[in-house]
This record gives structure tokens, sequence and C-alpha cells, in this order.
């Protein structure tokens, strides 16, 4: 059993690890030293909900800043009135347009917390290259068809011969990945 590096006399409950100027620090506290330490700024739950997380986040952040976050802005939401200090006491916005509102004071959140603003989701069960290859295939079959209809045959007989080639590379990817 690990100990609480602080008092080193009850069991270490939260493991914290910091990356700050690419340097990663480890700490493993019991409840009691982490809460003094100030280390932490969310709830103990065992479920730990979405809105408490931003909220701890915003609160981090604000401390870390000595000061109000930067770009907050005392406006409302011209929708539905939700200010931005409420969705910092909260972690939830009024409407979806407080989206758009508090733009700039959300996305760099949302960036650090998830490394970017863009969702890139996965297939199920496929490879990033096999559905690389998959998406290329399917761009280039409507080129195809549209070179068809148009009459253009030799440019459709050279997008056949690169789909072929794809579905090549495509098929020995699936065979890498055991399929």
């Amino acid at each position: 059993m690990l100990l609480c590096e602080e008092c080193r006399k009850r069991p270490a409950a939260v493991h914290i690890t910091k990356i700050v100027n690419n340097v990663k620090t480890e700490m493993h506290l019991c409840q009691e030293c982490a809460q003094t330490k100030g280390e932490l700024n969310m709830s103990f739950e065992p479920s730990l909900t979405f809105e408490n997380f931003l909220k701890g986040m915003l609160q981090q952040a604000q401390a870390l800043s000595q000061g109000p976050a930067v770009g907050i802005r005392p406006q409302r939401c011209p929708n539905c009135g939700h200010a931005y200090g409420q969705f910092k006491e909260s972690g939830r916005l009024g409407c979806s347009e407080c989206y758009e509102e508090f733009k700039g004071e959300i996305v760099p959140l949302v960036r650090r917390i998830q490394g970017s603003v863009g969702h890139t989701g996965k297939a199920p069960g496929i490879s990033s290259a096999a559905a690389g290859y998959r998406q290329q295939i399917e761009e280039l079959r409507e080129q195809q068809r549209k070179a068809i209809i148009e009459e253009k045959y030799e440019e459709a007989a050279k997008l056949r011969d690169k789909i072929r080639a794809l579905e090549k590379s495509l098929r020995e990817a699936e065979k890498q990945e055991g399929r």
C-alpha cells in the first residue's frame, strides 16, 4: 500500500500528475493532505460530473493566473441572460447561444482539456489508415462517376487505376490489423 507523501501516515488516495513546462511531477497524497495543500479544487465524489470538472478547471486557471481568467467579460448572453460567472460557478451554460457569446473564454479551456477544439473521432474497429483509404476511395469513386457522366473516359480510367491502387493498400492495411 502506497502511503501519503506528505504525512506518511495514511494511505494515498489522491494521485496528482502535473506537467508544467514539459516537466512531469507526481504526488501521492491522502485525501486530507490533498485538501489541506489545496492541490485539488474538485469534488472527491466517486461520480465526478462534467460540470464539476469544468468548474475545477476554471478555478485552477484563475488561481494560477492570480486574478480573473483571461478574457472574462461581465456581459450576459443576449438570448438567456446567463453570465460567464454563472458558467464558472456551475460548469453549465444557459443555452446554445452561450457557446458563441463566451467562445473567447470557452475555446482556450476546451483546448487545454482536450488538446484541440476540433472533434477527431474514430470509426469503431477501423484503423486510421484503413479509414483514410476508404474515404479516399469513396471520393475517387464519386469523381469517376462524374467523369463518366461528362463522358471524360480517359479521366475516368485514370481514377479507376487510382482506386485499384488504394484498394490494394486498404487490403494490406487490413491484413496488418489481422482482419
